[in-house]
């Protein structure tokens, strides 16, 4: 028998656990209980998201910040519903509801302090998108002007999209097409940047054996 408090210390990743995903403002000051109706299948679609996307992001740019994470399909039906920007539930790129029926979709919306401070000081977005687009396969990036947060999406078969409320507002990249920059344009871009998965972690230690 699943209860919150075990789902909270699944691990879906090296990086991250399920309970930094269950936390949402609509949840807490609407009292609407945010709980997977499929919990296997949530943690699955999570697993992956998390391994595929945030675990890289996370051992290239350090602290990656969860700022909306996994809906109950109640939850994001309310959301909707009353206007407080979630998607309808049926909508094809809905990347929150990691237990919905069909082809698994899952993501967050995440922000990267380290990117999130440049962009502050007028760092344009576009740097970061592309860094993701030529080395993460993901399936859709969406940006905000508050702090260049953005969703990102895993599908098993990435459509790799990006779009922005930021300007140049609208679609950057369209599905399975190729970005409106080349290669060499885009990598000059963010050529500052720290290496791939380049942050070095303390090795972890044998077991202490008494004598």
């Amino acid at each position: 028998m699943w209860s919150l408090e075990t789902l909270g210390r699944e691990r879906l990743s090296k990086y991250f656990f399920m309970r930094e995903f269950l936390y949402s403002e609509i949840s807490n000051f609407h009292a609407r209980p945010n709980i997977p109706r499929d919990v296997e299948r949530t943690l699955e679609v999570g697993r992956a998201f998390c391994t595929t996307l945030l675990d890289p992001l996370h051992e290239t740019f350090g602290c990656v910040t969860v700022r909306s994470g996994y809906r109950s399909p109640e939850l994001n039906r309310y959301g909707n519903e009353n206007k407080l920007n979630c998607a309808r539930n049926d909508y094809p790129g809905e990347c929150h509801i990691w237990d919905r029926p069909g082809t698994p979709i899952g993501g967050a919306s995440i922000v990267i302090p380290w990117f999130a401070d440049q962009y502050a000081r007028g760092r344009d977005w576009r740097d970061l998108a592309y860094w993701i687009h030529d080395h993460l396969p993901y399936s859709e990036q969406w940006y905000f002007p508050k702090l260049a947060a953005f969703n990102l999406t895993w599908e098993p078969a990435p459509r790799r999209t990006i779009s922005s409320y930021i300007a140049p507002r609208g679609k950057l990249v369209r599905a399975h097409e190729e970005p409106p920059e080349d290669a060499k344009t885009r990598a000059a871009r963010y050529a500052d940047f720290p290496p791939f998965r380049g942050l070095a972690q303390p090795a972890i230690p044998e077991p202490w054996q008494g004598d």
